[in-house]
Order: structure tokens, then sequence, then C-alpha cells
């Protein structure tokens, strides 16, 4: 529920920490989060002719992903429990011990684990400056700010592989981990002394068995969207293992949580129809929006034969639309406080642009509309929905709130890529026949965009249950 109790820790709140550098060194904080994947991306070439391990270097990418999604929801409830700002100082910490390992790493089996390790701590930089914002100003105020994380997240989108081919030819692969030492070293200097938040209890419990429940359920969840009907059959012991512990896991933390005096996801939260919807909706967007992206990529170059450049070039249409619309939204919502029909509007445009997709014989012109379309479905939704859950979340819930929504982000979006894979994979034996042939991609692929439509639809339909709640000026 809204908490609008007023407290001298709160007032402090208000007047301390709005100062340009402390909310500028938090947006360099997410701009480092956001760099880091892209940067690494365009020296992988480089670094494994200097390592090898040419039949492990995915997990340069994946073990750093897994790693960071599983840390997200632990971070948010940890800051609630201990302070954001130690939380996050913490995590930084994390990132840069994980990124001066990565530079001095001597093998591919060294660099992966040392990947992990930077994983853990990227996890807690996105989610705990998205509390810190939520902490620091009233979620009308809050959501100005927001808009700021659009723009950084385009901003590192342009620079990263832009710099990581710089740093790989005039430097060394090293640099691109080691460039993020400097920069931090600086943000943990200034988040220090400027940024000023609330204290919290020195003692609190931790729900150690609902963390590691809940981590193992996370990261069974994106290993089996990683390996199944690729690294192994859809029937292997190991998938129908990771299969089962999707659902058994999962129960388990819910029995855990249930009984945990201090749950890292509190059963209560859900008891907040906007925080259930927010939840839902997030799934359903990360489900269809992200988790068909490569997909979009596999269609611009196997089915309208573009190349890698020009796909590129079609592909910047949906970054900007994503950027320039989560901007414009939520500087809209800042002025109107409503957020009520961005997630709507976006679902729909999901289904559209899906159903445009699945068009036969679309050109590079369309494919670039097409696009853009679904770009701004996504900017639509991305940043409203965090607001959404912000408005109604009491202050001490922050961190929870905000890690259990993007975790369902982040599972949607696994368990999609997965799903959109095994339909792809239906469609194998056709492929089979002549690999080279669009047309038989475009079969596959034209199966993948159906199947979105009625998905988006059905977060249409939960969408509009959203109650249109004015976000509050307190």
């Amino acid at each position: 529920m809204i908490s609008r109790s007023s407290t001298p820790a709160v007032d402090a709140v208000r007047a301390e920490p709005r100062s340009a550098g402390a909310v500028a060194t938090l947006m360099v904080v997410v701009f480092l989060s956001l760099l880091d994947s892209q940067i690494v991306a365009t020296a992988l070439p480089r670094i494994i002719g200097d390592l090898g391990g040419l039949d492990r270097f995915a997990w340069v990418t994946t073990g750093y992903l897994i790693a960071g999604s599983a840390a997200v929801p632990v971070y948010g409830k940890l800051g609630d429990l201990f302070g954001r700002k130690r939380v996050l100082l913490i995590s930084i910490l994390v990132f840069l011990a994980g990124s001066a390992a990565c530079g001095l790493a001597q093998t591919m089996t060294q660099l992966i684990a040392f990947r992990v390790v930077q994983g853990i701590g990227s996890g807690g930089l996105f989610i705990s400056v998205l509390a810190i914002i939520g902490e620091m100003f009233t979620p009308r105020e809050g959501a100005r700010y927001h808009g700021w994380f659009s723009l950084t997240f385009g901003a590192a989108s342009l620079a990263g592989p832009t710099l990581g081919g710089l740093l790989t030819d005039l430097a060394d692969w090293r640099w691109v981990f080691l460039v993020n030492l400097p920069i931090g070293v600086i943000v943990v200097l200034v988040l220090a002394v400027r940024l000023r938040l609330p204290a919290r209890p020195e003692k609190a419990r931790i729900d150690h068995t609902g963390v590691i429940l809940l981590t193992a359920a996370i990261v069974a969840v994106n290993l089996l969207t990683t390996w199944a009907g690729t690294a192994y059959a859809w029937n292997s012991p190991i998938i129908i293992g990771l299969a089962v512990g999707c659902v058994l896991l999962p129960a388990l933390f819910v029995i855990a949580e249930r009984r945990a005096s201090d749950p890292v996801v509190p059963p209560r939260l859900f008891g907040d129809r906007t925080f259930t919807i927010v939840v839902a909706v997030g799934f359903v967007a990360g489900f269809v929006g992200l988790g068909i992206v490569n997909y979009l990529v596999l269609w611009l170059q196997a089915v309208l034969s573009l190349g890698i450049q020009q796909s590129g070039y079609v592909l910047t249409a949906m970054m900007l639309g994503v950027v320039v619309t989560s901007y414009l939204s939520t500087r809209r919502i800042a002025r109107t406080g409503s957020y009520r029909w961005y997630p709507t509007v976006s679902m729909i445009l999901f289904a559209v642009t899906a159903a445009l997709f699945a068009t036969a014989g679309t050109g590079p012109a369309l494919a670039t509309v097409c696009l853009l379309l679904f770009g701004v479905a996504g900017g639509l939704n991305s940043q409203a929905l965090s607001l959404a859950a912000r408005n109604t979340a009491a202050r001490d819930d922050i961190g929870a709130v905000q890690g259990t929504a993007t975790m369902s982000r982040q599972i949607g979006t696994a368990l999609g890529v997965s799903f959109f894979g095994a339909l792809m994979t239906s469609r194998i034996p056709v492929l089979a026949e002549d690999s080279t042939d669009p047309a038989a991609y475009a079969d596959a692929l034209r199966l993948v965009f159906i199947a979105v439509i009625p998905i988006a639809l059905i977060g249409l339909v939960i969408s509009l249950f959203l109650d249109d709640i004015t976000l509050s000026r307190s």
C-alpha cells in the first residue's frame, strides 16, 4: 500500500540527496551495467583468438546474464533490509572485482568464472539505482528520472560496440573489462560522499532458504531455456531434470516464503492488485517483446536477405523506438500522473506488429516501419510498469517490489526465447531440405510471429484490470 508517512528521516531524503552530482552518478552506474554486455560482444572474436575455447565462448555472455538475473531480486530485498546505499556500493565493488579478474584471465574457463562474479555484481546495479530513485523522490517526481534510464540505455547501446572495437584494436581486449575500474572507483567515491539515505537497522534477518531456492529456480529456468533443443535434446535427462526443477523449486520457494519472517518476495505484496498486474503484464512483455528479438534478426537476414550492416541499420529503428517512446512517455506520466493506458497500447502494438511480421512479401522499408512500431510497443511499457509498481509500494518494500517486477520480465524473456525456439525447431524437417531457402525460413518464422499475437492479447486483457491510480506527490 502507499506509504504517506512523513518523518525527519524521509524529509532529509527529500532535501539532501537531490544534488545533480548524486543523480548523475547514479546514471553512470546504470550506464556501466548496460554498457558491459554491448562492449564485450564486440571483443569476443579477439578473446577467442587469444584464449581459445571456441566451444565455450557463449558462456562468456550466458554466465554473466544468468548470474545477474539471479541476483536482481536478492539485491532488491537486501536494500530494503540493510540500506540501499550500502547494497549498491557492495554490488559496484563486486562488479569491479569481477571486471579486474576478467581483464587478467589467462584461460577461457577463468574468464567465464570471473564473468559470473561480474554478473553477480551487475545484478545489483540497475535494481539498486531504481530503488534509490524510488526512495529519494516521490513517485510523481521519480517519473522524470525514469526517462533518464531510457536515454542511458540508448547511449550504452550506441557507444558499446564502438567503444569495444576501439579498445580492442588500439589497446587490447582486456581493456573492455579494465575500463570499468577507473570509472567505478570515481563512482564509489562520489556516492560514498554525496548520497545520503536514511539508515536501516544494523540487524536484520536474511531469508537464506528463500534466497537459495529463488536463485536455484532462476538458474534452472535460464539453463533450461539456454540448453533445451540446442546443447541437449528436449528429451535428454538434463533437460528433463531442469524442467522438473523449474516446477519443483518455485513451489518450494512459495512454501518457504509463507513461513519466513522476512521473505525475499513477501507474499503480502500480491495482495496489492496493481503489483500483481504489473508482474503479470511485465512477464508477457518480456515474453513477446524481448523473447522474440533474436528471431527478428534471423527474419531480416534469412528472409529479407539483408546483410549484417543493413540489418544493423534497420534494427536501429527498433532501438530508437524503445528509447524515444520510453523517454517521452515517462515525461508525460510525470506531468499527468497517469500511467493507465501505456501498457494496454503496448500490447496492442505487439499484436499488430507481429501480424505485420507474419505477412508474406514484407520488404526492407516496411520492415523498418514494423521494427519501429515494435520498439514503440516496448518503450510504452518498460518504465510505465515500473512506475505503477512503485506508486503503491510502501517505502520499506521498494526494493522487493522493483526486484520482483524486474525478475518477472526477465523470466518471461527467458521462457519466450525457449518457446519460440521450440516453434522454430518444429519446422526443422522443412528447413533441413534447403537451409538456404528464404521461403523455408519465412514459413518457420511466420509460425513464431503468429504465436505472438494471442500471447500479446492475453497481456492486453490483463492490462485492462490495471487501476489508474494517479502517481503520488507524497
